[in-house]
């Protein structure tokens, strides 16, 4: 087992690991916590009631943060004709076509975020394995299959965010920096959270949200009452 760090043991003390503390408590106390020598991301994780490894039970759609993550992604568009100029307008990073494939084949990554026309995907399609694990392939259900490439371009830009939930059935996403006023922070949550109340599946019963923890990069689980954080969001 990986020791921990001095810095971190002290912010732990200040986490009460019996407690299931209040939303917006739990959002001021890791910006309390974030010491850390850089701006930390807060991030929000959700456990939730499905069992990923049946088709229907999958959760995945994209969510617009009022108040963005704090950070402005790099985003590459492949497409072709006209649709080359719109995505350049828009303010993508990195516009091109076949190339571009041809490129992240060769080992080139420098992006966050991928968006592609439907006509294109027979050529994408080759990047399953290299993007499918970073999370980044693009698919209809995430809008970053479409043909309006210039408003899913300019919706990233300003704080769209996917969510969807990985094989334990936990979404993991961050929800601002700790350089964040608490209220912002507290907006950001209850847009993604509203979010992923909608994206529940029908075939899900029972409790769908298990438990919610916030955390920043480098500090402790913060426990969220998750029965009352859906009051509080509602």
């Amino acid at each position: 087992m990986s020791k921990k760090s001095k810095r971190y043991q002290e912010l732990s003390k200040k986490v009460d690991k019996n407690k299931l503390y209040g939303l917006q408590e739990a959002l001021d106390l890791a910006k309390e916590t974030a010491t850390a020598k850089f701006n930390e991301s807060v991030e929000l994780h959700v456990r939730l009631g499905v069992d990923p490894r049946h088709a229907d039970q999958q959760v995945r759609s994209t969510v617009a943060l009022p108040h963005g993550t704090g950070v402005v992604k790099r985003v590459l568009v492949i497409t072709d004709g006209e649709k080359l100029r719109e995505a350049e307008e828009a303010g993508a990073d990195f516009v091109g076509g076949e190339d571009m494939v041809q490129k992240i084949q060769g080992g080139w990554l420098d992006f966050d975020a991928v968006i592609a026309t439907p006509d294109m995907m027979r050529v994408v399609g080759r990047l399953g394995k290299i993007l499918g694990p970073r999370g980044m392939m693009p698919s209809a259900k995430a809008n970053t299959v479409t043909d309006d490439v210039a408003g899913a371009v300019k919706e990233i830009k300003a704080g769209r965010v996917e969510f969807r939930v990985d094989k334990f059935g936990i979404i993991h996403n961050s929800i601002g920096k700790a350089s964040f006023e608490g209220a912002q922070l507290f907006e950001n949550v209850k847009s993604l959270l509203g979010a992923i109340v909608k994206a529940r599946p029908a075939a899900v019963k029972g409790t769908y949200i298990k438990s919610l923890t916030v955390s920043t990069s480098m500090g402790a689980g913060i426990r969220v009452d998750a029965p009352q954080a859906q009051k509080d969001i509602a």
